[in-house]
């Protein structure tokens, strides 16, 4: 994080967690930064996530062989996230990918930037066309979330749409700031990612704010996520787990070539052989995580991640399929839950991706 930004923020209100010192964890406004997420335009700082840049000639067909979206038909200005898979598709990221003139712009996890820079660097052969770079310290990346934020980014000279579907892109200049501006705020509500250099974040920041957007901290979005059921790695994505699992079945081409991994989804999915599935869990109170969820003393599944809402708690949980899904009563340790659908998860294939 720019140190501007930081002070910018600081002044705003922003209180940092000892353990992750660049992240805002609040504004002191968690109530009003939810309020605007679901009815106005909120403004997540982003920026400890990783930005890889995957460039040279054959970038496209190597991501295309990586992951389990099918890259050799993007076109510059479009995008899609992906998931990249060990040879027996485990996850290891769920990444959103941004395909321009000259590159590849990967979206990581935070915890995920090292490994996956390492895990793409050692499929590259010699004879491949292909150069890894890490940007992520050159970059700043905010999460515009809401649905005003069409509103916001007109009133501030930007002509929507910016594409026709998720994660299309621009590089624009906005108050004579270059940034990259793409469709998606990462969840499944309406918003806009926003790349921008590390330089120029203190400035975009105050313009966003400037224009009413609420400030967001990561407690609140740590909420938002779950709600959404957006999987995260060391919570839902792990080793342990496979995308169809996971509800990742939109980030899946089942119609593409060979790439690693790829094998083993197809026959999960041919022979409808996913065990276990990821769902919502209404609880009335806090469960910890990595407790077990038992149905009549049977052991069918283990939660993963769990957080207040206005309504209780709600948590996320791998669940058998054979046990069933929404409706579904369980035992989250000595607590009752139920089993509940999450907007950002697909549970079946929908056709061609």
């Amino acid at each position: 994080m720019s140190q501007a930004l930081q002070e910018m923020q600081c002044s705003a209100g922003a209180t940092f967690d000892p353990a992750q010192v660049q992240v805002p964890a609040s504004f002191g406004n968690d109530a009003a930064a939810l309020q605007a997420a679901r009815q106005g335009v909120a403004l997540v700082d982003l920026s400890h996530w990783g930005l890889l840049k995957i460039s040279d000639e054959d970038r496209l067909r190597f991501l295309h062989n990586q992951s389990t979206n099918d890259f050799q038909k993007l076109k510059p200005g479009q995008g899609c996230d992906t998931v990249f898979v060990t040879s027996t598709a485990r996850t290891i990221d769920l990444v959103t990918a941004y395909v321009t003139k000259e590159a590849v712009l990967l979206l990581v996890s935070p915890n995920r930037r090292q490994q996956l820079l390492e895990w793409l660097d050692r499929y590259i052969f010699p004879m491949d066309r292909v150069e890894l770079a890490d940007i992520s310290n050159d970059s700043a990346i905010f999460s515009l979330i809401g649905p005003e934020s069409d509103t916001l980014l007109t009133k501030l000279g930007v002509q929507l749409p910016i594409g026709d579907v998720y994660a299309s892109h621009q590089h624009l200049n906005l108050n004579d700031i270059e940034v990259r501006i793409a469709r998606g705020s990462g969840f499944a509500l309406p918003g806009y990612t926003l790349i921008v250099p590390a330089s120029n974040a203190a400035n975009l920041w105050q313009t966003l704010t400037t224009a009413n957007a609420t400030p967001m901290g990561d407690r609140v979005w740590q909420q938002l996520r779950i709600e959404q059921g957006r999987p995260l790695p060391d919570y839902e994505l792990t080793e342990d787990y496979n995308p169809l699992e996971a509800g990742l079945w939109n980030t899946i081409s089942f119609d593409k070539g060979c790439y690693i991994g790829q094998e083993t989804i197809a026959r999960l999915n041919t022979y409808k052989g996913v065990k276990q599935q990821l769902w919502g869990v209404r609880l009335p109170v806090s469960v910890e995580p990595g407790t077990v969820i038992t149905v009549d003393g049977e052991k069918v599944g283990k939660l993963t991640s769990c957080t207040p809402t206005e309504q209780g708690y709600i948590g996320l949980a791998y669940i058998r399929t054979k046990a069933g899904g929404v409706g579904l009563q369980v035992q989250v340790g000595e607590i009752e839950g139920d089993v509940v659908d999450v907007p950002f998860l697909t549970h079946e294939y929908y056709g061609s991706q």
